[in-house]
């Protein structure tokens, strides 16, 4: 198999200065626009672009797949969610066999950088709304994956694990794991017949929230599948904590069961991977490790799983 090529400064800013006619000579080391890296994993390489522009470079021809895909499917989801998805100025291979796209900028920092303010919360829940009313069958023909959702019960079992060497290590008390039985993780299975748009990335790092706490874009929809909308709520609950993602959930009409399952997704999986980061194991810095479990650990007034119903899967009392 052939070694892909590891993208350099000299490699973004050539491949830009064909890209950008607008470039101004002498604004980079070699002319063109300044480019720098974006300190951020996945599997492919960002570049922001003087200050207008950002550039992803896949890394392989799999991300490659999910990047051409991720602009057909930015088409689709545009007129469904009340903020910015990124668009394209220019796309094609910056190698061979390998894709890259150019996007503009969308202002704002990031949830790792700003709260989310109350009216914020309600972009979130429009968000959330939006992804529901995007037609399924439209996404998969594009070819986003269906995923079937997680077993909760196996998930609990794992962070068990997990959580023994938190303790010996001083980060977490398993005692915690506790409020979530078995029982509790049977009631809290997903639905037959729920399945949603789901972002499934709903990091910090993906969230665009302005200086007033709005959040304005939502980027990278390369891991974008139809399947369980309570991996969103987990995924709003490490982005901003718990109570907000739930308030935002609710907002959007999702009732007690996905919302619990959410929380719950988000609490054993901040455990399973702050071990793992510990282990080394985590690409994830340990300090963001560390600051995601706390947020998905707050407590919210939503955790009366025993009233859960099953004729009644949405209705208990929030």
């Amino acid at each position: 198999m052939t070694q892909a090529p590891t993208p350099t400064a000299d490699t973004v800013r050539r491949l830009v200065r064909s890209l950008l006619k607008d470039s101004t000579p002498g604004a980079g080391e070699a002319g063109g626009p300044e480019v720098r890296p974006v300190a951020e994993g996945g599997g492919h390489s960002t570049w922001w672009v003087g200050t207008r522009h950002v550039l992803r470079l896949a890394g392989d021809r799999a991300a490659s797949t999910r990047r051409r895909r991720e602009l057909r499917l930015r088409d689709l989801v545009r007129p469904h969610v009340p903020v910015t998805v990124p668009t394209s100025v220019a796309q094609g291979e910056w190698a061979p066999g390998l894709a890259y796209t150019l996007d503009t900028k969308v202002p704002g920092g990031s949830a790792e950088d700003h709260d989310v303010s109350a009216v914020g919360e309600a972009d979130l829940a429009g968000l959330l709304t939006g992804l529901r009313e995007v037609p399924v069958r439209q996404a998969e023909a594009l070819g986003v994956p269906r995923v079937a959702p997680r077993s909760l019960e196996a998930l609990r079992r794992e962070a068990g694990r997990a959580a023994d060497l938190l303790r010996a290590a001083d980060e977490f008390d398993p005692a915690r794991l506790q409020q979530l039985t078995s029982p509790a993780a049977v009631q809290l299975a997903a639905q037959p017949g729920g399945a949603v748009l789901v972002h499934r990335a709903l990091t910090g790092d993906h969230l665009v929230i302005s200086a007033d706490g709005r959040v304005r874009g939502v980027l990278d929809w390369t891991a974008t599948v139809v399947g369980d909308p309570a991996e969103d709520i987990a995924g709003l609950a490490l982005a901003v904590g718990s109570p907000a993602a739930v308030r935002a959930a609710t907002l959007a009409g999702y009732g007690a069961r996905p919302c619990l399952r959410g929380l719950w997704l988000a609490r054993c999986d901040t455990v399973i991977r702050l071990a793992a980061g510990l282990e080394g194991r985590d690409a994830v810095p340990l300090p963001l490790l560390r600051t995601r479990l706390l947020r998905a650990w707050e407590a919210i007034l939503l955790e009366r799983v025993t009233e859960l119903r099953d004729e009644e899967p949405d209705d208990a009392e929030l």
